[in-house]
């Protein structure tokens, strides 16, 4: 009689694994909600009654953006609606059909404006030189025209902490200025309130979230594929710095809500010329560097936060 073939299935182990996988996706979920919540509440991003404007291009971070901010919007103490807005500039190679197949498939409002920036930086800027500078201006003018026009009181961009920082590095490496890219803003043309509900979230949430909801991810062949781009190399200067120094992004990233005007040589913040000994003690008056924090007690504001969950 034949002995009865080995079985190759382990149904206990697979079904182990896919309870981690789920485990670890709803927890990736909570946080990114939850960070999401926190951002709109600190900044009072979204208010009752707000058309938030999700500028999706196609990438991982503007789709995680629409996809929070659609769960939000269910959960969230007050009421807002969401168009998504596409800008179509022409570049070769555009899958013109999956973004709106999409958008669709979720049942999102959405509107694609067709205008060819392309062809304009491609002339203007000299191959081999970054487009970034240009191509950005281009499309913030078409942006904030379309916000008009479709009625947004708020214009949503999926700028995240570590585009934070690498901003606050290239306008300190090449642009001698302490500055960063804030969490709310006016708009250049003074119309428009422009907002970024991923301020809190790391890039490596945004991937792997972007893996588990499995977005249709569109690369940018413009800006993306250009070598030797400044914003790469300070990026990978961060992440080389977070290998040696696990939690100096955090750190770093904690200090921009943490200025201190009098440590700085702005004179425009800080009124040294005007300062004078007042004989009382300040622990802080000289004291350059301090050490780390045991934690932090900022006050945070909790209603949209509530919203994760």
């Amino acid at each position: 009689m034949n002995a009865p073939l080995p079985s190759n299935s382990n149904p206990a182990p697979t079904a182990r694994q896919a309870q981690k996988t789920a485990f670890e996706a709803n927890k990736l979920a909570k946080r990114l909600r939850r960070e999401v919540g926190q951002a709109i509440a600190d900044f009072n991003m979204i208010e009752g009654g707000d058309k938030v404007m999700v500028c999706l291009s196609g990438g991982k971070d503007s789709f995680a953006l629409l996809d929070v901010l659609l769960f939000l919007r269910e959960h969230a103490p007050v009421g807002f609606d969401i168009v998504a807005v596409n800008l179509d500039q022409k570049q070769p190679g555009f899958p013109a059909d999956v973004l709106p197949d999409y958008l669709r498939s979720i049942d999102v409002p959405f509107h694609i404006e067709n205008e060819d920036t392309y062809a304009i930086v491609k002339r203007v800027i000299p191959e081999g030189k970054t487009t970034c500078s240009l191509c950005s201006r281009l499309r913030r003018g078409v942006l904030y025209r379309v916000a008009g026009e479709l009625g947004a009181t708020k214009i949503a961009l999926g700028h995240h902490r570590d585009d934070i920082l690498q901003t606050l590095l290239l306008n300190m490496f090449f642009a001698g200025k302490l500055k960063s890219m804030p969490p709310k803003l006016v708009s250049d043309d003074g119309r428009n309130i422009v907002i970024r509900p991923l301020a809190y979230c790391r890039e490596s949430d945004l991937e792997a979230w972007a893996a588990e909801r499995a977005f249709p991810i569109i690369p940018c062949n413009l800006c993306g594929s250009q070598p030797n781009l400044q914003r790469q190399q300070v990026k990978q200067m961060l992440n080389e710095w977070e290998k040696r120094f696990p939690g100096r992004i955090e750190t770093m990233f904690r200090s921009l809500a943490n200025v201190v005007p009098s440590h700085l040589l702005d004179a425009r913040l800080f009124d040294f010329a005007g300062l004078k000994a007042t004989g009382m003690p300040d622990a802080e008056g000289d004291i350059a560097f301090d050490l780390p924090a045991l934690g932090d007690d900022a006050p945070r504001a909790v209603n949209f936060r509530e919203a994760q969950d």
